[in-house]
């Protein structure tokens, strides 16, 4: 056991200071010693192989956002249940009904948030153009 407060992270400090220099040394060895050919396929913008159309500026859906925020709801949900459902056999019976009934309401609210979003068309990818100015309303054409 290291006697004092500098000996404990020494190895720590060590080990970083050792990455730091390998990951320096590699990068100068690479530019030193790498080709550098210019060529016009290298100078080509790379999009799977298709010259890219409009502005890198262009603005997303609100659908973008929202299912992706939906995505992580879920992804949450999902890392709670998980540790619940190890422990859940180990309570009392007392504490089993209680952690059935809070795991009950959580999934609950999930749930009600999913429908929410659901019922306000977020999931609803079929709407090609939406009105101007208001992000959920779809054109009706």
């Amino acid at each position: 056991m290291p006697a004092s407060y500098p000996d404990t992270y020494f190895p720590v400090l060590a080990q970083i200071v050792l990455a730091v220099v390998i990951a320096a040394a590699l990068i100068a060895l690479s530019f030193a010693l790498g080709k550098r050919v210019k060529d016009k396929v290298k100078s080509s913008a790379y999009e799977c192989g298709i010259e890219p159309t409009g502005t890198a500026r262009e603005r997303f859906s609100v659908k973008f956002y929202l299912v992706a925020i939906v995505f992580i709801l879920f992804d949450i949900e999902a890392v709670f249940l998980y540790p619940w459902a190890v422990v859940y056999r180990q309570l009392t019976r007392l504490g089993r009904l209680f952690g059935f009934v809070e795991m009950l309401l959580f999934i609950v609210l999930v749930l009600g948030g999913f429908f929410y979003v659901w019922k306000k068309g977020a999931l609803d990818w079929s709407a090609e153009q939406l009105v101007q100015g208001d992000a959920t309303a779809p054109v009706n054409e």
